[in-house]
């Protein structure tokens, strides 16, 4: 049987070359309808949608002796099965599909019953979050930040170079793409001012970034291997870490970002599988110093994921590209994110979230964030109509988008949308 990342494979369904989702990707969501409002578990096939509770409930997909898992809210009870019923579930999925197999194609009958318009559905956050964790690997975001901070010299603080840098987020506010996000409110203490005052953020930004979806626990105390930390990767989101600069520059000393951080973060619906993403793997940048034993790598665990931001201002009839960069930049890997997240003994769960942190490369248009690329407001984005933004505004749209390119075919994340509200 072909691997389901076979290139020539096809699907009998028709998919247009340009689709994020081919055969070659089958990405996990959470998905409801107006006939059938209970949410249940799909994967994305061209524009459609193959119901997974549909087809374990007649018995095409085989989970035994797990039964049901399909029929929940979010893809935590799949996702606790294992790597190996993952594999094996995605190459049934994708024998089912396939042109040259009637057993779905040709039964009109359980067509109408398992595949759904994407049109007709409405897309749910696809995990049940247990802990949200946000990094900051991108040595060029980073740089980028600490010259305009400290200078050109010091940009770099000492750490940064032995260990992936991350805090403790909120998994309550994460949110599936679509939800509108509301303007945050907190303290400001501009530089001119003696004390501070409470009132609605004025520097309101985006951080364009990947999200690891953990399919596997770990125990607490214990230790992950490479190997080990890999294989609990179930898949990636696209992920928007929407930040308040001027509540987070005043709040950040001694301990981090908090407030700033925990109002709002959005990711895409749809979880595509590491295995999905394993033809794209690339090595990463050089590591120097050399990391310590326990973050070394053997392989390369970095992917060429194209990405790009658009923004489209209440006014705007079409969304603006305002950055155009690529995964394959990070300093910090995934995996290397998650041995280090368990090497003090902290236990991971089924459903824990791992933000990459803001993803931005060398060239200007690859900035991942408005803070980067108005360089802190003296460099307004000029967006056509005349229109100007050093920070975003209420009613302005924002969205994310993500894929890696194949053969004749692209492996994509469909997209991370928010649109700004003001704040109550």
């Amino acid at each position: 049987m072909p691997h389901p990342n076979d290139p020539k494979l096809r699907a009998f369904i028709d998919v247009a070359p340009d689709s994020d989702f081919p055969i070659q990707n089958l990405p996990y969501g959470v998905f409801s309808t107006a006939a059938y409002p209970a949410p249940r578990v799909g994967v994305a096939i061209g524009d459609q949608i193959l119901d997974l509770a549909v087809m374990e409930k007649d018995g095409l997909i085989d989970l035994s002796p797990a039964f049901g898992v399909f029929a929940h809210s979010s893809i935590n009870a799949f996702m606790a099965l294992g790597p190996k019923v993952w594999s094996k579930t995605r190459a049934r999925i994708s024998e089912l599909l396939r042109h040259d197999n009637p057993h779905l194609r040709d039964n009109k009958e359980l067509r109408s019953r398992a595949l759904v318009p994407m049109r007709e559905a409405k897309l749910h956050l696809p995990v049940a979050v247990s802990g949200y964790t946000d990094f900051y690997s991108s040595k060029e975001h980073a740089t980028n930040v600490g010259v305009m901070f400290r200078g050109k010299d010091n940009a770099l603080q000492p750490n940064w170079l032995h260990m992936p840098i991350a805090y403790n987020g909120r998994a309550s506010t994460v949110v599936v793409s679509g939800t509108t996000i509301r303007r945050p409110r907190g303290q400001l203490k501009p530089p001119n001012v003696e004390v501070p005052s409470f009132a609605p953020c004025k520097r309101l930004d985006f951080e364009l970034e990947m999200g690891v979806v953990v399919g596997q626990s770990s125990p607490m105390g214990g230790m992950l291997s490479e190997k080990q930390a890999e294989e609990m990767i179930f898949g990636f989101v696209l992920l928007n870490d929407w930040s308040a600069r001027d509540i987070q520059q005043w709040e950040y000393v001694p301990l981090g970002p908090f407030l700033a951080k925990a109002f709002a973060t959005s990711i895409s619906p749809w979880v595509v599988t590491r295995e999905a993403l394993e033809p794209f793997c690339v090595p990463g940048p050089e590591q120097n110093p050399t990391p310590l034993d326990y973050l070394r790598q053997t392989r390369p665990h970095n992917y060429d994921l194209e990405l790009d931001v658009s923004l489209r201002a209440a006014q705007m009839k079409e969304p603006a590209t305002i950055c155009h960069t690529n995964f394959r930049y990070m300093y910090w890997s995934s995996v290397q994110q998650l041995m280090h997240h368990a090497s003090s003994g902290c236990a991971m769960n089924v459903g824990d979230l791992l933000g990459s942190g803001t993803i931005s490369g060398p060239e200007k248009h690859q900035r991942g964030s408005l803070l980067e690329i108005s360089w802190n407001g003296s460099e307004p984005v000029e967006l056509p109509g005349g229109i100007r933004r050093s920070f975003l505004e209420d009613g302005d749209s924002l969205v994310m988008r993500g894929w890696c390119q194949g053969d004749g075919y692209r492996v994509g994340f469909g997209e991370a949308e928010g649109t700004i509200l003001p704040a109550e």
